[in-house]
């Protein structure tokens, strides 16, 4: 049974207890909207921050310092064990790959690398969080998923509906399942790495997830999404998944070893408890765009993401996706005061 005197909030609410307040934070808090992490970026693009421990683990911390989330998140990206497994990756304002991957032949070339050789970056800036977070703040290590994985890799860049990548599942679908189990293994490794370094969480974006039908998201991205969280199971740190616009996949969702299931603002906290059943926490769902709203307006939005949550066994707030670049820092400030304000015992 957790103790939830002792075990911080963001845990005990993993784990379905009730802590002694709602714990909070934000996807990409640490980021564009806060004029201390602009200031550093002003002498360094976003790869080389990535790449340097000291400066990932301050900019990991900033939102910490200021705000007192419950949680901190690693600094870094989606995309980085990728040039470890041998893909042609450059940023330009975003992830390129170039050449994509378009054909079985590409999807041969890769391999499944060491992350102490591949990403000792990351694994560094974990360790220097391990030893400076409070233990009251865990942080969250994090990795993409297999499919939002291999739309990038087979699209070559973002895109809002990554059609070479969905064609791909068509047109090569041993091709598809292979580069799904590689990225699976990777990012397994990764996250296995992560925690073996001091992230005391995990968490695995799906960005793309709400972009296939039920029947393809059950063939192609939930096996190799399945091979991760399970692969996780022994290391018992709290496995978060993520399938953003996929309110329609909530159900196919359930079956998952994900012990908290990030829900978007499209989907109601009620709705996705019933889709996902008992024995899951939730975490969200704000509207990224309420934290323009008044103070008097927030406060009522935030209302009612609470009241939605109070029938559910465990709840983490949250936004329902990542931070506006444009956002205010005094209205983060507003959102978190207010959500532990309002639901401390």
């Amino acid at each position: 049974m957790t103790d939830t005197m002792t075990t911080p909030a963001f845990l005990a609410a993993a784990s379905g207890a009730k802590p002694s307040h709602t714990p909070i934070w934000v996807m990409r808090q640490a980021g564009r909207y806060l004029p201390e992490y602009r200031k550093i970026r002003e002498g360094v693009d976003f790869l080389t921050m990535t790449k340097t421990p000291d400066l990932a683990a301050e900019v990991t911390l900033q939102p910490i310092r200021r705000f007192g989330m419950d949680a901190a998140i690693l600094f870094s990206d989606i995309m980085t064990p990728l040039e470890g497994m041998g893909a042609p990756l450059r940023f330009e304002g975003g992830p390129v790959v170039d050449p994509p991957l378009r054909a079985a032949s590409d999807v041969d070339g890769l391999r499944v690398p060491d992350p102490e050789e591949s990403v000792p970056f990351v694994l560094e800036t974990v360790r220097i969080l391990a030893r400076e977070l409070p233990d009251t703040v865990p942080l969250i290590g994090f990795s993409g998923a297999p499919f939002t994985l291999l739309c990038y890799l087979v699209q070559g860049r973002g895109t809002k509906t990554f059609p070479e990548a969905r064609a791909f599942l068509y047109r090569e679908p041993e091709a598809a399942h292979k580069l799904l189990n590689l990225l699976a293994e990777t990012n397994l490794k990764y996250l296995r790495a992560q925690v073996a370094a001091g992230a005391r969480a995990v968490m695995v974006f799906d960005s793309w997830a709400g972009l296939l039908s039920v029947r393809d998201y059950e063939n192609f991205a939930r096996p190799a999404v399945s091979r991760m969280l399970d692969g996780l199971a022994d290391l018992g740190v709290p496995r978060i998944y993520f399938p953003n616009l996929g309110g329609h996949l909530l159900p196919s969702v359930a079956p998952l070893a994900a012990d908290i299931v990030q829900v978007d603002w499209r989907v109601p906290l009620s709705t996705a408890h019933r889709a996902l059943g008992a024995g899951k926490t939730l975490q969200g769902n704000l509207d990224p765009a309420a934290l323009f709203a008044s103070p008097e307006r927030l406060r009522a939005e935030v209302d009612s993401v609470l009241d939605q949550a109070s029938e559910i066994d465990g709840h983490i707030f949250n936004l329902g996706h990542g931070i506006e670049r444009t956002t205010e820092p005094d209205q983060v400030a507003r959102l978190v005061d207010y959500v532990h304000d309002r639901t401390k015992e």
